[in-house]
């Protein structure tokens, strides 16, 4: 099979435990996109956040953030995709939240806006850790998301949710599926969830992007290691988990590469892609069409 698409998951891919991407890992992505292979981000992250890995690995595709509600070229100012959850759905969604206790993020492509509550295990840090520079993206804390909401609405692509217990997670789960058909669920971990619009997910995010390209699911190889990634991983041609992916994760992939500190992401694309002839030879002997 020939792979022309390369879909990179990002926190616990890409990068390594100390937020950093390694030099083999922006080596690997020059050498497969010299061989004419798209690249793109798929992400459970906001844009800005995403936009500063890709300016990073220097890739110019059309990335996909917020679980796939946001699909958008660093380079251009409109998205070519966004699905947002509408004013109403938003603001019953955060009143019931509101009744468990967690932090609850409205992740919005320019800004986000979270409820000032102080959970244990450090997820507050963590929560602003991987948001993205707050120099570009501002980040905002409100003593109750519902009363700001109820005088400034608001359409967000995605809502984060933190939870301190994983009974919790999963009742509000439960609950908000059988509330609103206008939203997804979809768990990261035991105690996170995000929330999007219906139909939204990492790959219905990837098949747009593939028709806006002419590429199939079945030329796409994809790379990731959270429980969302499974399945896009699933319908990849070829997908393929980390070694520090959920055992899930990996019993859904193809093929299982090293763990994000020891380079997984390089490790697999020189396994793989040196064996692949460079898409332009490709087309000039008639294998592949365009």
């Amino acid at each position: 099979m020939i792979y022309r698409l390369l879909a990179l998951n990002i926190d616990g891919t890409l990068l390594q435990t100390n937020g950093k991407i390694h030099k083999s890992t922006r080596e690997a992505i020059e050498y497969v996109q010299q061989k004419g292979i798209y690249v793109t981000l798929i992400t459970s992250r906001s844009f800005p956040s995403a936009k500063k890995v890709a300016k990073a690995l220097k890739i110019n595709l059309p990335l996909i953030t917020h679980q796939g509600a946001y699909i958008r070229s660093a380079q251009e100012e409109k998205p070519l995709y966004v699905k947002r959850i509408n004013e109403g759905i938003t603001y019953d969604t955060v009143r019931f939240l509101e009744g468990l206790p967690c932090q609850i993020r409205l992740v919005h492509e320019e800004f986000s806006l979270a409820n000032r509550l102080k959970l244990h295990n450090n997820l507050l840090a963590r929560t602003v850790f991987t948001s993205g520079d707050p120099v570009f993206y501002s980040q905002q804390f409100v003593s109750s998301l519902s009363e700001y909401l109820h005088d400034q609405p608001l359409t967000p692509p995605k809502i984060e949710v933190y939870f301190e217990d994983e009974a919790d997670q999963q009742d509000a789960r439960n609950a908000l599926s059988k509330m609103f058909t206008e939203i997804e669920t979809i768990e990261l971990d035991p105690l996170r969830l995000d929330i999007v619009p219906s139909d939204v997910s990492k790959l219905n995010g990837l098949s747009y992007l593939g028709n806006h390209l002419g590429i199939q699911l079945k030329e796409m190889v994809v790379i990731g290691d959270a429980l969302d990634d499974i399945p896009v991983i699933e319908a990849a041609g070829l997908g393929v988990a980390m070694w520090n992916a959920n055992f899930k994760v990996k019993r859904a992939a193809d093929w299982i590469t090293r763990s994000k500190n020891e380079q997984g992401v390089a490790y697999m694309v020189k396994e793989h892609f040196r064996k692949q002839q460079p898409i332009e030879f490709l087309r000039k002997m008639n294998i592949i069409k365009k």
